[in-house]
């Protein structure tokens, strides 16, 4: 596994599980276990409250210059279109 995945499958797991906290203290819902260790403990009470306090503007560049990122244009169309797609 790569770096950019290494990072986009840990950011995703420990953002998901900040939406988990904060939908269950909302809504008086159980709540995830609390962090254990020290990776677990950077990724919750650091690189989380880091990545929400940045603009999406900036968060959007950021993923879509990680390679292998889901997040990519349309193609632009050169020219007219050439008839109807029958």
């Amino acid at each position: 596994m790569g770096f950019a995945q290494w990072l986009r499958s840990n950011s995703e797991h420990y953002l998901a599980i900040d939406a988990q906290r904060r939908t269950g203290a909302r809504y008086g819902a159980r709540m995830p276990e609390k962090a254990r260790g020290l990776r677990e403990r950077f990724w919750t009470h650091v690189f989380t409250p880091a990545y929400r306090l940045l603009p999406w503007g900036f968060r959007r560049r950021v993923i879509g210059a990680l390679p292998g990122s889901h997040r990519r244009d349309w193609p632009v169309r050169s020219g007219r279109p050439q008839g109807p797609a029958i």
